[in-house]
């Protein structure tokens, strides 16, 4: 069983800059995928970024509405999977979750609580 925990969410102009963090319960290792998603007020949830790691290395994935302006990354030493947000837009504002596959594809099994992110105009 992994847990996800999201944190880094809040308030902010549109332009500026937040950077979630989803911490894992447990360190994973293998083949899988960290995901995030978003769903905003009345929409459904929608993909936003993803890493994978193989024995390969790691393969990333934006949606086209974030491409550009956030960056996923892994942070070893605190064990967490970041999603760097920039240059945020009124239409960014959503809940944030976090998600994980022991896999690099099919359904995301495991996800957080989600943490809301609130961009003004």
């Amino acid at each position: 069983q992994v847990q996800l925990v999201e944190s880094g969410g809040g308030l902010v102009q549109a332009g500026g800059s937040l950077r979630l963090s989803c911490a894992t319960s447990t360190r994973i290792s293998g083949t899988y995928t960290m995901g995030w998603f978003r769903q905003a007020p009345g929409k459904e949830r929608e993909f936003a970024a993803s890493i994978t790691f193989t024995w390969s290395g790691a393969n990333f994935n934006y949606a086209d509405s974030v491409k550009g302006r956030f960056t996923i990354s892994r942070d070893n030493t605190k064990n967490t999977i970041e999603l760097q947000m920039n240059n945020l837009k009124p239409e960014d504002t959503a809940v944030y979750y976090c998600a994980a596959r022991l896999s690099s594809v099919g359904a995301y099994k495991y996800w957080g609580q989600g943490t809301q992110v609130t961009v003004s105009s």
